[in-house]
């Protein structure tokens, strides 16, 4: 039986209440592709909004506090640390624009993992971003969010790169 639905196929929140409060590790990753001459004003700090990596931070972080208000069947969890962190790119072989990638990493004690805040850090990042640069590129690209790590709980530790 898939543990979100009850025995009538109806969604429901699974019961973690016997599983052992464990630590627990997500780290998430994804990019933001945009012209050039956005991301000169992203890294001179000239952007009409003002600082959208500074906004962009805070944004992921409150997200991942959040999430299970945004992401239904997801447990809130005391989230005991919450790290955004941006590291602006140049255009290499495999991505023919700047871009600017965004790693969320959330810890936990708690009954169940914490992926889907990690997840969630990273996406309101990047949509923060593109709010931030909208005025002068509409054309960006959010792409490649993924789960990069996780750790703790009964699955066991997950490295995907």
């Amino acid at each position: 039986m898939l543990t979100h639905l009850d025995e009538q196929g109806r969604a429901r929140m699974v019961d973690v209440g016997e599983k052992p409060e464990t630590r627990r590790v997500a780290i998430a990753r994804g990019e933001v592709w945009m012209a050039p001459e956005t991301m000169a004003a992203l890294r001179e700090g000239t952007l009409p909004k003002g600082d959208a990596l500074a906004a962009a931070r805070i944004a992921g972080i409150m997200a991942a506090k959040r999430t299970a208000e945004l992401i239904p069947l997801c447990h809130p969890l005391p989230l005991t640390h919450v790290q955004v962190d941006f590291a602006v790119r140049d255009p290499d072989p495999t991505h023919p624009m700047p871009w600017v990638e965004i790693t969320a990493r959330v810890e936990t004690v708690a009954r169940t993992g914490v992926e889907m805040e990690a997840l969630t850090a990273v996406s309101v990042a990047a949509l923060t971003l593109y709010d931030m640069a909208k005025a002068l590129d509409q054309r960006m690209r959010l792409t490649n969010i993924r789960l990069v790590e996780k750790r703790g709980g009964k699955s066991g530790d997950l490295v995907l790169e």
